[in-house]
């Protein structure tokens, strides 16, 4: 056999891109010294293992985002365990959920619980002047509550909070290392200040002020209202350490618990300054905490801004890259990318990092762990920033259940999918007995038999069916499989046209 040489056009040569590089930057951007980068997993394109490094980036803050079972927070487990051991940098886990408390307590770190025993008082000075901590607490307010807009509530705050402190015998020019006011001598304020007003509609903004303050010192709800007990000093230098605000009873008090301690830690970044013989002192984790990931007054975005020059680290997690604000997202000098459900998140997603048709496939096709990720390098590079990853390599294997059904698949973490449960309403009898159905199947059931099991539990197809979107499911999943689940009820043919309607819990068939 010859081989016979053909002309062709160099244009036409260069559309069979032979020899073209894959979108993927050079090995020697990726491989790492094992004591100077976090290895967490191998490419996907070349198999090149892929270590971690903030000094080759442009910051050390991080963005992940992904659906619920995608492995967020196994991927920020591992990276912490990781960062730990290589650079000795701490973490502190700002957790609305209770998600990581078992793994912190597992690796010997700390857990503080509100709602069992852990206080934070809101007037804590964590080392600044009452004059600075003043305004720090209205903000807070500000960002949770509609006080901004009554400019009269927020000046007889700050005079009460002026006064609360100057009773305490404090300078408000000064750090003093003693015992501040608490909350409900804030309230005395606000009530001496009321007799002090001459006209009703005066008196009025005075008692809605401090309306909006009671519900903070009333009996078992008063977790910012004792003297604390974080010490914000000693847990940022205790390696790993989660903050649990899941028992906290609304979503307000996790996050002005999240909006303070932030504020703190802030001012603890600037207080320290820069250490040179320290890499990187702190990373602070906030997972799922959107009330204060998406307002452009969060210290959230002060730390991104300035915690590189501090050498303090920022991890922010969510479900939904929307809730992170785009000063944010924008910023960040690493963005990994798990498994996205709604078309508005990927366009989100992909309106930031303009990337290719090839990586937005990509994304589509991401399994459990799986993930690509965005580097914004710190010197300028003429390769892709853009990295696709096999599953995150973590420290044991990744723990999750499967459910299947009539060409849909989709993973949730074993912990996280317990606790879904829990906040569905059932019982912990309950839950195991879900979990031993997956776990007598090889952790894969089909859908149909967990709407059966919450079915016979008294929720109604309703119910079940915003739980499952909650899951991760789309609309046009969902209704298919009840209709089928329907049809067999009734001994209806598989073949008949059947039309679905869900109806205040009841389920009719036509």
């Amino acid at each position: 056999m010859y081989l016979k040489p053909n002309k062709i056009l160099s244009s036409k040569l260069s559309r069979r891109r032979l020899w073209v590089h894959p979108p993927e930057p050079p090995k020697e951007f990726l491989l790492s010294d094992p004591t100077k980068g976090v290895y967490l997993s191998k490419t996907k394109l070349l198999n090149v293992p892929f270590f971690w490094d903030f000094r080759m980036l442009i910051n050390p803050h991080i963005s992940v985002v992904g659906v619920t079972g995608a492995g967020k927070s196994y991927m920020v487990k591992t990276f912490l365990t990781r960062a730990n051991l290589t650079w000795g940098t701490n973490a502190l886990i700002i957790d609305w959920v209770g998600e990581y408390n078992s793994w912190v307590e597992q690796t010997g770190g700390e857990v503080l619980r509100f709602g069992q025993g852990s206080y934070l008082n809101l007037l804590d000075l964590a080392g600044m002047k009452p004059i600075q901590r003043i305004k720090q607490i209205v903000s807070a307010l500000d960002i949770l509550t509609d006080i901004g807009k009554y400019s009269i509530q927020k000046r007889f705050l700050e005079q009460a909070l002026t006064e609360a402190y100057k009773k305490k015998k404090f300078i408000l020019t000064k750090f003093e290392n003693k015992n501040p006011p608490v909350l409900e001598d804030v309230i005395k304020e606000l009530e001496k200040i009321k007799k002090t007003q001459k006209t009703e509609k005066k008196k009025d903004e005075v008692q809605e002020c401090i309306h909006r303050l009671k519900p903070y010192v009333m009996k078992g709800n008063d977790y910012f209202a004792h003297q604390s007990t974080v010490n914000l000093d000693t847990i940022i230098k205790k390696g790993l350490v989660n903050i649990d605000l899941h028992e906290l009873p609304s979503e307000e008090m996790r996050s002005l618990a999240g909006l303070t301690i932030l504020q703190m830690l802030k001012e603890k970044m600037r207080f320290e300054g820069w250490s040179p013989d320290k890499g990187l002192k702190l990373f602070i984790v906030a997972d799922e905490a959107w009330k204060i990931a998406k307002d452009d007054r969060s210290d959230l975005i002060t730390i991104v801004r300035e915690g590189r020059k501090y050498q303090f680290g920022l991890i922010v997690a969510s479900q939904n890259p929307t809730d992170i604000h785009k000063d944010i997202f924008s910023n960040v000098g690493t963005l990994f990318i798990m498994r996205l459900m709604f078309k508005d998140f990927k366009d989100h997603v992909r309106s930031s990092l303009n990337y290719s048709d090839f990586v937005a496939s990509q994304i589509d096709k991401l399994g459990v762990g799986e993930a690509v990720v965005y580097l914004g390098y710190a010197q300028k590079t003429d390769f892709s920033n853009i990295i696709l990853l096999d599953k995150i390599d973590g420290e044991e294997p990744l723990s999750y259940y499967k459910l299947k059904g009539d060409g849909m698949e989709i993973n949730f973490e074993k912990e996280k999918f317990k606790r879904q449960l829990k906040e569905f309403g059932l019982n912990t009898k309950q839950v195991q007995d879900v979990c031993s159905t997956f776990e007598e199947h090889d952790n894969t059931i089909h859908i149909i038999q967990l709407i059966n099991k919450l079915e016979r539990y008294g929720f109604g197809p309703s119910t079940i069916i915003t739980f499952m979107r909650e899951m991760g499911l789309k609309e046009g999943e969902l209704i298919p499989l009840f209709s089928k689940l329907q049809r067999e009820k009734m001994g209806i043919d598989g073949d008949k046209l059947v039309r679905l309607v869900v109806e205040d819990e009841e389920i009719k068939e036509n």
